[in-house]
């Protein structure tokens, strides 16, 4: 399994059983018992039978060749690899299957959803990541957690949009929203970092103004400006964006006139019981307020009560989601059909 560092060139490949390299120029002492064999370079050669008990092994010195400052890595063959510092190694080693996962890019996306309350109708879907290996189950939210630390955010990343777009093929029909959820701390310069989502666009033939790019993380956005950039060129290249998880500390006049998203989806938290909780209410008025004013189209998602979906109509919001109107799946559904709703 070959496994390359986005942002870096670091590169490493998995093996089973093989050789275990440190090296370590200013240090004559290994701190590890069990070398086979020592190359003039300082470098220590391990013979290991199993990457698991390897991986047990190290996690007992680990602290000491890190302050040592040797570098290791791994091969099948009586010759180094690409030599990393130990601290890099021991990640990519620890979070193995899900490394594995993001490289090999075998994902899919379930389809959830979202409804034009006006009249109750199929406006889009939220496109969710999941494995597509059915038996391995995957937390999006730790698999992006796992990317960000071992530096494979911006290709996992790119692998979720590219799933996100092709899933439409022959499931969502011409004039229905995808709702696309990226990162834009793995987006360093947006002309360049997007072409790859662009040419996927265009092979797959889906309409761009069908697209909706929204942004997670909404409340963690430091850099404004860059994320503005980012919105920039989605939004010239004919697609529509989103603000994900909005809520009261963000929901400002100011900002969403510099970002002028499309949309703006409001954080659960506050659609919970939002029919009988004045707190909530008075926040889901005024975003409705702000967004008037600015042209903004509202979507409330997390909506898991009949209560809910009603005082969200009543008070103007646009669009809904949420396990009352559907869950998501692999293979799209229309809104409602686990219901007698509409």
């Amino acid at each position: 399994m070959n496994i390359a560092c986005a942002n870096c060139a670091v590169t490493m490949e998995y093996h089973d059983t093989g050789y275990f390299f440190l090296h370590n120029a200013q240090n004559d002492t290994v701190p590890l018992e069990g070398y086979a064999s020592q190359l003039e370079d300082g470098t220590y050669v391990f013979l290991y039978e199993n990457l698991n008990v390897l991986y047990e092994k190290l996690v007992r010195v680990e602290e000491l060749l890190e302050g040592e400052g040797w570098t290791c890595s791994i091969n099948c063959i009586n010759q180094p690899g690409s030599l990393m510092a130990v601290g890099k190694f021991m990640l990519l080693m620890k979070h193995r299957e899900m490394v594995e996962m993001i490289q090999d890019g075998k994902f899919t996306s379930h389809l959830q959803p979202i409804i034009d309350l006006r009249d109750y109708s199929l406006f889009g879907y939220e496109s969710l990541l999941r494995a597509e290996d059915h038996s391995k189950r995957i937390n999006p939210g730790t698999l992006f957690e796992v990317a960000a630390i071992t530096g494979f955010h911006s290709m996992l990343d790119q692998k979720a949009r590219k799933s996100a777009i092709e899933c439409r093929e022959g499931q969502v029909n011409p004039g229905i929203k995808s709702f696309i959820n990226f990162l834009p701390s793995t987006i360093y310069n947006p002309e360049f970092c997007l072409r790859h989502t662009f040419k996927i666009v265009n092979e797959v033939g889906v309409n761009p103004e069908d697209l909706v790019f929204e942004v997670v993380e909404t409340e963690k956005i430091e850099d404004v400006e860059h994320l503005r950039s980012v919105l920039d060129v989605y939004k010239r290249e004919g697609m529509k964006v989103a603000l994900d998880d909005v809520g009261s500390g963000f929901a400002t006049v100011e900002m969403l006139t510099l970002l002028k998203p499309d949309y703006v989806k409001i954080d659960r938290s506050f659609i919970n019981h939002c029919d009988s909780v004045a707190e909530k209410q008075e926040f889901l008025r005024k975003v409705m307020k702000i967004a008037r004013k600015l042209d903004i189209l509202v979507l409330a998602e997390g909506i898991e009560r009949k209560e809910e979906l009603l005082f969200c109509k009543e008070i103007g919001v646009h669009y809904a989601q949420g396990y009352f109107i559907g869950k998501p799946v692999r293979e799209a559904k229309e809104p409602f059909t686990h219901s007698l709703f509409v």
